[in-house]
């Protein structure tokens, strides 16, 4: 029987909760597939799990995504086979470790031309954003946006692909330092939303322009303002929550703030159905084959130091992607 080194969370709590553990694991059943995994990818949602902001039963594996090699394949398998590249990132919980059983058709093979590091870094963000981008709202030449959290992994990607969809680029982020991270990734402006009169400084940096759609990833201290900087009829999308849980409206503010729309999506459901989580997976391939859209990694870490990379991503230490290495 085959063992696997895996973080396992028997309670919520701080990043010391997570535990590297060596488990046996089963042979492949019918439809799965044993992958070696070569390089995993981190998310915001995993400290939202972790810490019991997102409760989960324990104890329970963590983790979305990560990348590898086919091992061995079970019965009635197709579509992939032994040695084939591969990446996953709806395959529930329990990315987090060095070999995983996973259902063969939560995979998709990775194209030549992708590395294994960089498709763990950037299929769940990359899929993040393609929904974002193309389904929550269809993002059209000229469209002025507002991206917070611009500087990070989710938000390099939504930056730059934005930008080359035509887009008028706002972003935010959280030091001067930042800021130039996102003008890099393809913001036009990039506000330091750390200062107190930021909201000021966005309007006058756009002329008084509010914008079409708001992504915001931050949540508790970005929200209100973000209904003050969507223009009427506009569109706030709240998908995350990095500084706590938005706060609660009353659905008359946003008759009062413009007949604004507001919609809290997520990355799974728009992926549930195989068939639509291969063809948005080809769109985001395209994307990076494209160069809209590009593998920024900011930090890596190992299994070994998981609590280390929980701990940089909330004390918001790092720009870009974290990446895990077995």
């Amino acid at each position: 029987m085959t063992t696997a080194r895996t973080i396992i969370l028997h309670g919520f709590g701080g990043a010391e909760v997570m535990q590297l553990e060596t488990r046996d694991l089963p042979a492949p059943g019918a439809g799965e597939v044993l992958i070696e995994q070569t390089a995993i990818g981190f998310n915001y949602i995993d400290v939202y799990q972790r810490s019991g902001l997102y409760p989960l039963p324990t104890p329970t594996g963590l983790g979305h995504e990560a990348a590898g090699s086919v091992a061995a394949i079970g019965p009635g398998v197709d579509g992939v086979k032994v040695g084939d590249r591969v990446a996953y990132m709806n395959a529930g919980l329990g990315a987090y470790a060095d070999k995983r059983v996973v259902p063969a058709e939560k995979l998709v093979r990775i194209p030549d031309g992708i590395a294994d590091e960089a498709a763990a870094a950037l299929l769940f963000k990359g899929m993040t954003a393609q929904y974002l981008l193309r389904r929550t709202h269809a993002v059209q030449p000229g469209e002025m946006i507002v991206i917070h959290a611009a500087a990070g992994g989710v938000g390099q990607i939504l930056s730059g692909w934005a930008k080359a969809l035509g887009a008028f680029v706002v972003g935010t982020a959280g030091s001067p330092e930042k800021c130039a991270v996102a003008r890099n990734a393809g913001c036009d402006i990039a506000i330091d939303y750390s200062k107190p009169d930021w909201v000021q400084d966005l309007l006058a940096a756009t002329d008084g322009r509010k914008a079409r759609v708001v992504y915001d990833s931050v949540g508790r201290t970005t929200f209100l303002q973000s209904l003050d900087l969507t223009a009427p009829f506009g569109l706030v999308v709240s998908y995350g929550a990095a500084s706590g849980p938005a706060p609660e409206i009353s659905m008359d503010l946003l008759n009062k703030k413009g007949c604004l729309y507001v919609t809290r999506p997520s990355v799974f459901p728009h992926n549930a159905d195989p068939a639509t989580f291969r063809a948005n997976a080809a769109d985001l391939f395209a994307a990076i084959a494209s160069g809209a859209v590009k593998a920024e990694i900011g930090a890596r870490f190992t299994l070994a130091d998981i609590a280390a990379a929980h701990r940089a991503a909330e004390a918001r230490a790092t720009t870009g992607a974290i990446v895990i290495a077995p």
